[in-house]
């Protein structure tokens, strides 16, 4: 049996990454959706280390590092040694960060809607929770 999942999981992935930052710059926000998934973990939880940043996002330690790098150039994060391990580095986010996450959620928002566009709520429920399957088995295949 043939099978098509993880080619539409990617293309929809390219084209929702292609789609969210054209939204995010029509909405004045100049940030990558690599830049974009740190901040939605650090607006959960601020002041977390490169590991944990990246084992929230699912992003490789040294991708986040490099994003990490341009987001301190920019002004939307910080980053200190963490004075209880000198061999961590903690990330937290600057005031400007902080004020994008108003409009950076209406963003999501918009995304969200045109995501699940034609869904009935148990459709949408349903779906991610074959996500939710399949991002299980994966992450346990590792």
């Amino acid at each position: 049996m043939e099978t098509k999942g993880g080619f539409y999981i990617t293309q929809i992935k390219q084209l929702q990454e292609r789609i969210f930052e054209r939204l995010l710059l029509k909405n004045g926000i100049e940030i990558s959706g690599g830049q974009g998934r740190i901040l939605f973990v650090l607006w959960k939880t601020d002041r977390l280390t490169i590991s944990e940043i990246s084992q929230k996002t699912s992003l490789a330690k040294n991708t986040v590092s490099v994003v990490i790098d341009g987001m301190v150039r920019k002004g939307i994060v910080e980053r200190r040694i963490n004075p209880q391990n000198r061999r961590q580095t903690i990330v937290s986010l600057t005031q400007y960060a902080k004020s994008l996450q108003a409009k950076y959620e209406t963003v999501s928002q918009q995304m969200n809607a045109l995501f699940y566009q034609g869904f009935s709520e148990k459709e949408q429920k349903e779906f991610e929770q074959y996500l939710a399957r399949i991002l299980k088995t994966l992450s346990e295949y590792l």
